[in-house]
């Protein structure tokens, strides 16, 4: 495998948006960041044009040679500049099992140190998705206790998310 991170390209979308094959799989990418299932190439780079400004908030797409197989966000979610938070994170669902999540994950952390600056790599990721948990744990994340739990409604349920972050201590320690 030669996989780099470049800047997402609106070409990117109907590859990403392939991935989501059913509407629970969607709702644990992203929420209630997009309203309705499908979420089409269209829909996707509209959001991007909304909501990616390319300085609080960039998207990244992985790729392997010319094939596209990842996708995440990285945006500074306050007044903080030093963190960072990880975003709609994804990766081609036919090559799961390959560590490409975590490989991804761990290339987005190193972007955020090396390149943004940041000290602190956060995220959020829903109870009920323990695939995803594993990946972050082990890219290195460690989940935290937050005063409020952070909650969507998805599906007529009610899903809760996990607080995870990781240090710019770890990194420089695990390099």
């Amino acid at each position: 495998m030669s996989l780099t991170l470049r800047p997402y390209q609106p070409t990117d979308a109907a590859v990403i948006t392939s991935w989501l094959k059913n509407e629970y799989l969607m709702r644990q990418w992203c929420a209630d960041r997009y309203e309705h299932y499908p979420v089409t190439s269209e829909d996707m780079n509209s959001y991007h044009e909304r909501y990616i400004d390319g300085q609080r908030s960039r998207s990244l797409t992985m790729t392997d040679g010319y094939e596209v197989v990842g996708y995440i966000t990285l945006r500074n979610p306050g007044d903080d500049p030093t963190e960072q938070r990880l975003g709609f994170v994804i990766v081609d669902d036919s090559k799961r099992g390959r560590g490409l999540g975590k490989a991804l994950v761990e290339m987005a952390v190193c972007h955020a140190f090396g390149q943004l600056a940041a000290t602190k790599v956060s995220l959020g990721v829903f109870d009920n998705n323990p695939a995803a948990i594993h990946c972050y744990e082990a890219a290195g994340f460690h989940r935290v206790s937050r005063r409020d739990t952070e909650s969507y409604e998805c599906l007529g349920e009610t899903w809760n998310c996990i607080e995870m972050v990781r240090f710019a201590d770890c990194f420089l320690l695990d390099t």
